[in-house]
C-alpha cells in the first residue's frame, strides 16, 4: 500500500479507543493522522491534546487555521470548527453549518481528505453514537483508498461502526488494538522500505 496519510473519527467512547491505537504507534510514524473527535462547543480540544501527548510517542496537536501537514503529527480537530484537507498540502478550518448535527463532522474531513489523498488514504471509524463518518467512509472507498471500521462488539456505542459497515465496502473490522498493529505494521514496511531503497 502507498500511503500519505490517515484520518480517524469518533464520537462517544473515542478518547478510550483512540489511545489505544496511537499507543501502538512510534515517534517516527511516517504519515499525518487526522483526528476527529465530537466535541461540546464548550469542550476544549487542548485537555484531549495533552492527555494523549502524554500517553503516546507521536506529537499530538490542535488543529490550525493555515498551518502545513507534516507527518508524525497527529492533528486534533478543535471543538466547534471543521477540519478540512486541501490539496494545497494545508489544514483549513471553517464555522460552516454543523453536518448530522456535529461541529468538527467527521463526513467534512474524510471528504477533503478523499479528495487530496485519493487512493493513498486510510480512513478509520470509531465507536460513536450516530452515523456522522460513513458518507465520509464511503467516499473513501469511492476514489480507492483503504478502509477500517472498529468492530462493532468492542465500541463503547455501536451505532458510528455499524453505521459505516452498512454504508460501504469496508476492507477490515479490527479491536482498537488491532486497529493500531495494523497501522504500525503498514509504517514498519515502508520505514524498512525507505531505508532499503
Amino acid at each position: 500500500m502507498n500511503i500519505k496519510a490517515i484520518v480517524i473519527g469518533a464520537s462517544a467512547g473515542g478518547i478510550s479507543a483512540i489511545k489505544i491505537i496511537l499507543g501502538r504507534l512510534s515517534a517516527d510514524f511516517p504519515w499525518p493522522i487526522f483526528y476527529i473527535q465530537h466535541l461540546g462547543a464548550d469542550q476544549d480540544a487542548k485537555i484531549i491534546t495533552s492527555m494523549l501527548t502524554k500517553q503516546i510517542s507521536l506529537q499530538v496537536k490542535e488543529a490550525e487555521e493555515g498551518e502545513s501537514i507534516l507527518p508524525h503529527k497527529v492533528y486534533l480537530a478543535p471543538a466547534n470548527k471543521h477540519m478540512l484537507v486541501r490539496k494545497s498540502n494545508r489544514i483549513e478550518l471553517s464555522i460552516t453549518d454543523k453536518v448530522k448535527f456535529f461541529r468538527p463532522s467527521i463526513d467534512v474531513t474524510f471528504k477533503s481528505a478523499a479528495a487530496k489523498y485519493k487512493e493513498k488514504l486510510i480512513g478509520v471509524i470509531l465507536t460513536g453514537a450516530n452515523d456522522d463518518g460513513a458518507d465520509g467512509l464511503k467516499e473513501i472507498n469511492k476514489v480507492g483508498g483503504y478502509t477500517v471500521v472498529q468492530e462493532p462488539l468492542t465500541a463503547t456505542v455501536d451505532c458510528m461502526p455499524k453505521s459505516a459497515i452498512k454504508k460501504c465496502s469496508v476492507n477490515r473490522i479490527l479491536t482498537p488494538y488491532g486497529i493500531g498493529m495494523f497501522l504500525k505494521r503498514l509504517a514498519e514496511k515502508q520505514l524498512k522500505g525507505a531505508i532499503d531503497g
